[in-house]
């Protein structure tokens, strides 16, 4: 153990010193966020010993949890104080000298210059306390756990930091800056309540300001979700959103309700603007907060919401379950499965609220967080509709700035004689748009949905219908999508090219199933298609990225074009090896405008030279005189 009369010295991490200097010298323009990052700390660890306190009651005794601000102006000091849960000498060496948490790399990388919003992402990422830094050039830090002998941390900001034991009696942590001449505005008792008030009035714990020989507290000191909502304004939500979120935009909705019954709980869910930076990292856990009977539980319970609506933010306060619940106890508890049931309805009626009322902001929120939510198509049967309606495609019928289109949308304007709702999967939006399969269906006037993201080859196949229609994937041989194009001229071209279809089918063995006439084509010369059971060939390709092997693996149908040329020159080319050559080479092109890849790129382009440098050599030579 260290000793006050020997301080050890050490340096910071290198990411930490990243962080420092950017709080130092970046955000000097929005200083007043220290206070509300230290106070949010503070609070954490009051909250953070309550919890364990519910295994050890000794541990919290008769204290009133409580955070003070003491301003010195004598000594020019301002000290942040909370009776909370206090640190070990190691924990203080891990949380203040070394930030080894992803957070931090993501926190960098995310840091765009402006200093406005740079601010902001402070508590966001976790490293709040270096905004300490800001208004100090130098800060000390006292800390005691009930347990462990006190400690005292010191530095000023420059690249170390010194480490002893201290004799520091009470437990808890005091945050003491020493400010800058130019920021001693933040030891004035009337600066200090107004920061309190604009950024920490919703804490559930007293904030006090001891001012010289007097005491007050300055913040409602009642949890925010337990007051009326009659006295709660649109700003007071925000500002208790920023302040569990860490974001700097406001909430776009939310949902406030209390509930009382068989169970009884008060649910406070926020819908964001924007997508948080771990919305996608499959380590981490989305949800919203516990509390039982106002003694915060856990931070993230996924066990209230289900993973596709992960985006949702906000806190359930519940007298219904015990205080000493773990996630193992939340896991198929007939009382948590009664409250997530509600917390789902109430997250999709504030989504359909919102497309029906704000369709612009839907489409924000759409755009943002679209691609999560039909994870539910998939994950939730049971509200499948629901979310089914909440969807929203890029279509045929629509380009430009024109709203995505609904699924209500799209059956209200099919065709009479139209058996099914036409889909098409791609990498892209140019891909799907410029894709052979929709020339038949350009021609017919039949919209087609237009789905780019990876999961819309599972969204499609657990959807099936909808309000009655099956989805079809044009990319298909399927019965349903062949008779929406089929052509009369079609029966008369599969006679003439009968025999062309058989010797294709022999000299692309093993790459198709086989080769015959089609009527999806217009402009194009062949066209991949997936059989009328088999898996899409994106799909398959998708699943081979991943490392999986393809069970349902079929081979797919080579179709062509019997009236462009390429087709024409390939049925009338006797010679087996120039055959081959323009097989393989329709075959390729149409492999590449599936988005698929070529199993050897240079015959590809050997044959299309050898193919270019034939035809020119049968144009006639122009002399000139």
């Amino acid at each position: 153990m260290t000793t006050q009369t020997q301080p050890q010295i050490k340096e910071f991490q290198a990411e930490t010193k990243q962080v420092l200097r950017l709080v130092i010298h970046s955000l000097y323009s929005h200083k007043e966020i220290f206070l509300r990052e230290l106070i949010s700390n503070a609070s954490d660890a009051c909250e953070k010993l309550r919890f364990e306190a519910l295994a050890r009651p000794d541990l919290l005794g008769a204290d009133t949890l409580s955070v003070t601000l003491v301003p010195d102006a004598a000594a020019g000091t301002l000290s942040i104080k909370d009776n909370g849960i206090g640190m070990s000498e190691a924990e203080v060496i891990d949380n203040l000298g070394t930030i080894a948490r992803s957070g931090t790399k993501k926190f960098l990388e995310t840091l765009s210059g402006d200093s406005a919003k740079d601010a902001q992402l402070i508590g966001q990422f976790g490293v709040g306390f270096y905004s300490a830094f800001i208004v100090a050039d130098k800060v000390t830090l006292l800390t005691k756990r009930t347990d462990t002998p006190a400690v005292r941390w010191e530095s000023d900001g420059e690249g170390q930091y010194q480490i002893q034991g201290d004799d520091k009696a009470d437990r808890g942590t005091e945050v003491i800056l020493h400010l800058r001449d130019e920021d001693k505005e933040f030891l004035e008792p009337a600066r200090l309540r107004q920061l309190v008030r604009k950024y920490s009035d919703h804490l559930s714990l007293p904030i006090i300001l001891k001012a010289g020989d007097t005491e007050d507290t300055v913040n409602q000191a009642k949890a925010f979700w337990t007051r009326p909502k009659a006295e709660l304004s649109d700003e007071d939500y925000q500002a208790f959103y920023k302040h569990i979120t860490h974001d700097s935009e406001d909430a776009r909705v939310w949902a406030h309700n209390k509930v009382e019954g068989s169970i009884e709980y008060t649910s406070l869910l926020y819908l964001p603007k924007r997508v948080p930076f771990d919305l996608f990292e499959r380590e981490q856990k989305g949800g919203i907060q516990l509390y039982v009977k106002r003694v915060f539980i856990m931070d993230k319970a996924a066990e209230l919401l289900p993973p596709y609506l992960r985006f949702m933010r906000g806190l359930v306060d519940t007298a219904d379950l015990p205080l000493n619940v773990s996630r193992e106890l939340l896991q198929n508890n007939r009382t948590v499965e009664k409250i997530k049931s509600a917390l789902v309805k109430r997250s999709l009626d504030l989504l359909e609220d919102l497309a029906a009322n704000k369709p612009e902001e839907y489409a924000e929120f759409w755009k943002a967080f679209g691609v999560v939510l039909k994870e539910g198509i998939i994950d939730d049967a049971g509200q499948k509709e629901r979310i089914g309606k909440l969807l929203r495609f890029h279509s045929t019928a629509v380009v430009g700035d024109v709203p995505e289109v609904t699924l209500q949308q799209y059956v209200a304007r099919m065709k009479a004689e139209q058996k099914a709702i036409y889909f098409l999967t791609a990498d892209t939006l140019a891909a799907a748009r410029n894709s052979p399969h929709l020339e038949g269906f350009r021609v017919k006037d039949m919209e087609v949905l237009l789905l780019t993201d990876r999961i819309d080859e599972w969204v499609a196949g657990h959807l099936h219908e909808f309000e009655g229609k099956a989805l079809a994937n044009v990319a298909s041989s399927a019965a349903d999508v062949a008779s929406a194009i089929e052509t009369p001229e079609k029966a008369a071209a599969e006679s003439a090219f009968k025999d062309t279809a058989e010797r294709l089918g022999k000299i692309l063995s093993g790459k198709i199933a086989n080769a015959q006439v089609s009527a999806r084509l217009t402009d194009s010369p062949a066209v991949l298609v997936a059989g009328e059971f088999g898996m899409s060939l994106r799909m398959g390709r998708i699943l081979k990225q991943a490392g999986q092997n393809n069970p349902f693996a079929t081979l797919p149908i080579l179709e062509l074009n019997p009236k462009h040329p390429l087709v024409e020159r390939l049925r009338d080319t006797a010679d087996e090896s120039g055959f081959a050559d323009l097989a393989h080479v329709l075959y390729d092109q149409a492999m590449l405008a599936e988005g698929g890849e070529l199993d050897d790129p240079a015959i590809f382009v050997r044959r299309v030279n050898r193919l270019i440098v034939e035809g020119l050599a049968e144009q006639p030579k122009i002399i000139l005189s």
